[in-house]
């Protein structure tokens, strides 16, 4: 059973931590650089994802207005998943990515959609950095969404100390999508 409880300093995040830090996920790896860095934006949230009463995930969205403008939003900040399905190859992980068959777009992403909750514009960002799996993030799963006419590519900037590449995500497309296929629970 899969739960996500939004982030607060009483959960113990420990082992989270340290299991974040050992596969590579630098940017989960301690409290300082998951969440404390987002302290100073006009509204943040972040949320951990558990299962059977072990943290397995997190994500963290935040006001975007300094990149993209007004009344924006930067979701899937932080996605980190340290267990779940793995795929067998390329293959495989397309259709989890298309079908929504992913701990991300079952869990993360509406939780963030959630939060902002029409009150504007909704961007992620991707870099081809090797920490955590964004390489994978931004040449897989992004351009596989756009494919879908989920996402679209804006532009790439220079943010928080790295390039990377903004897509505006369009919520409406997403939840048509998703409908599609099965949720899990």
């Amino acid at each position: 059973m899969f739960e996500i409880i939004e982030w607060n300093e009483k959960l113990n995040l420990h082992s989270f931590y340290f299991n974040a830090a050992e596969r590579g996920f630098v940017n989960n790896s301690c409290q300082e650089k998951m969440i404390d860095c987002f302290k100073n934006e006009k509204e943040w949230n972040a949320w951990i994802l558990y299962r059977g009463g072990s943290a397995i995930g997190s994500v963290a969205a935040h006001s975007f207005d300094d990149v993209m403008g007004e009344n924006t939003f930067r979701i899937l900040a932080r996605t980190c998943i340290l267990e779940g399905v793995r795929s067998k190859g390329l293959m495989v992980a397309k259709t989890a990515i298309q079908q929504h068959q992913n701990m991300t777009d079952q869990f993360l992403l509406p939780t963030c959609l959630d939060w902002v909750n029409n009150r504007g514009r909704v961007f992620a960002t991707s870099n081809s950095n090797d920490a955590g799996s964004q390489r994978l993030v931004h040449n897989y799963y992004f351009p596989i969404l756009e494919k879908l006419g989920i996402v679209t590519r804006v532009k790439d900037v220079y943010y928080r100390y790295t390039y990377q590449t903004v897509w505006e995500i369009h919520a409406d497309k997403f939840y048509t999508n998703l409908s599609k296929y099965p949720r899990w629970k």
